[in-house]
């Protein structure tokens, strides 16, 4: 398989992706989705930019301006075919910026697995227990890409991040995303990322370390979503919605 092949495979993958986001959107808007209480949750906490950490083709930063958020969006993705994709839809919004890379503890560069469904590709290994519960999901390349850092981020963008929402979603490479934040971690205002039950990915932090780090960090859960599950049913993966109790009311 050439690389082209490979480029043009993610990127059509991406683009029902995106289209299966849409939809979504479309049913749960309204109807006490997910979405919606995210929005209210960031009106309510003065949150008007969002660093959309693991971008893919855009289907958080949609889902956000179907339910009404209307603020700074910067999205962070590192395959080169989703971000074709994603610079495509963010160029119709000018609030929307986006940028080509990874974001971890430190900066430089990496190799990252492209998995035949783009959205589940990682810098880490896939273990045996994500490829039987998402056939379809195998690694069929590899890229090298540059990292930056959260905090590098906020530095270089002049980003408020009491004002921000950090959401991650970089497949079982969130720990290594929340070092690079640095001291800033226990500044923002709010924080979501997945939350896995079981090891998909090698050597990730699972859902109770996480939580805990979190929880040290001044943060509480405020909202989660259920995300991947395996063919009998069992939940794997959660998206979590945290924030500073400090700004409770």
């Amino acid at each position: 398989m050439t690389d082209q092949t490979i480029a043009n495979r993610v990127r059509e993958t991406a683009k029902l992706a995106l289209r299966r986001a849409l939809q979504r959107a479309d049913l749960q808007i309204g109807r006490g989705s997910y979405s919606s209480h995210l929005a209210q949750t960031l009106r309510s906490r003065d949150i008007d930019t969002v660093l959309d950490v693991g971008a893919n083709v855009g289907q958080f930063a949609t889902l956000l301006r179907s339910a009404g958020f209307r603020g700074t969006i910067h999205g962070f993705e590192p395959l080169a075919g989703a971000y074709a994709v994603l610079s495509a839809r963010a160029a119709k919004d000018a609030a929307w910026s986006v940028h080509h890379t990874a974001v971890g503890a430190e900066p430089g560069s990496t190799r990252i697995n492209v998995s035949a469904n783009s959205f589940s590709s990682s810098i880490r290994a896939m273990t045996d227990k994500h490829r039987t519960a998402a056939p379809g999901s195998d690694y069929v390349a590899s890229e090298t890409v540059p990292v930056t850092t959260v905090a590098a981020i906020v530095q270089e963008h002049g980003i408020d991040p009491a004002r921000t929402l950090l959401k991650i979603d970089t497949q079982g490479f969130e720990d290594e995303v929340l070092a690079g934040a640095g001291h800033l971690l226990g500044r923002f205002g709010a924080v979501q990322l997945e939350l896995s039950f079981v090891e998909l990915y090698a050597g990730q932090r699972l859902h109770d370390e996480l939580v805990q780090d979190l929880a040290s960090a001044g943060y509480r859960l405020q909202q989660l979503e259920p995300g991947f599950s395996d063919q009998d049913g069992r939940l794997l993966q959660v998206d979590g919605l945290f924030v500073l109790t400090s700004h409770d009311r």
